[in-house]
């Protein structure tokens, strides 16, 4: 499923989970977004930037926090700084569907039924290998020394064996969990609350209460759901 050229990405803050009950009385598990208007603050385009894109804007910010090539970007839309921006490629001649200082509100996904949710996942700081991949550990019993919860050898994945004692690369050991950049597909939309600039969608999406996601049409359904689009 490709989606419709004049979908817009949106900014929008996570607020939190609840639930919804359905009219069979079957209760929804959804997490709460709260998209405020979001306005295009630049539209790239193939003659000027080399290839077709929009750039959208969103959040009130105090000048005295932005910065001042921040402040006259956004004035050359005509609005105030925004705190938060993200950009969305398009296919060439798409970017005349969008114009600069256009106001793109929630109702922009009125029609849609799945959506992708893009943002970053909450940091752990460092972990170990158990926690970060699920590793078993060593065994319990008695002659192991305190290494029960060690990651075990890794003498044997030397890169380019006899030349080098590098580990390969992507090797799964210890390190820092989280603070990635995850996209959550095909979420179902629950709701549309077009008075107080909501959506909800099925389940949970990366970031913790108050940050900043990305949602755009879902680009590619799973198999049972596409049937249903």
């Amino acid at each position: 499923m490709t989606a419709p050229s004049k979908t817009s990405h949106l900014l929008g803050k996570q607020v939190g989970m609840t639930r919804v009950y359905d009219e069979n009385g079957v209760s929804f598990p959804v997490t709460v977004i709260q998209i405020t208007p979001n306005t295009v603050t630049q539209v790239r385009t193939p003659e000027v930037d080399g290839y077709s894109a929009v750039q959208i804007g969103a959040g009130d910010i105090k000048a005295r926090n932005s910065t001042m090539p921040l402040i006259g970007h956004d004035a050359k839309a005509g609005v105030a700084p925004r705190r938060k921006h993200v950009e969305f490629r398009v296919e060439d001649g798409q970017e005349s569907n969008w114009e600069l200082g256009q106001e793109l509100t929630v109702s922009e996904f009125s029609d849609i039924k799945y959506v992708d949710v893009i943002g970053t996942s909450i940091g752990k700081g460092f972990a170990g290998g158990m926690k970060r991949w699920g590793f078993k550990g060593q065994l319990a019993s008695h002659g192991v020394e305190r290494k029960h919860r060690s990651p075990g050898s890794i003498g044997g994945h030397g890169n380019n064996a006899g030349k080098s004692g590098r580990i390969k690369k992507g090797k799964k050991m210890a390190g820092h969990m989280g603070a990635r950049r995850i996209t959550v597909r095909s979420l179902d939309v629950v709701r549309i609350d077009t008075e107080n600039n909501l959506m909800l969608v099925k389940g949970p999406i990366p970031g913790h209460t108050n940050s900043w996601v990305e949602v755009r049409p879902a680009t590619r359904l799973y198999r049972s759901k596409a049937s249903k689009a």
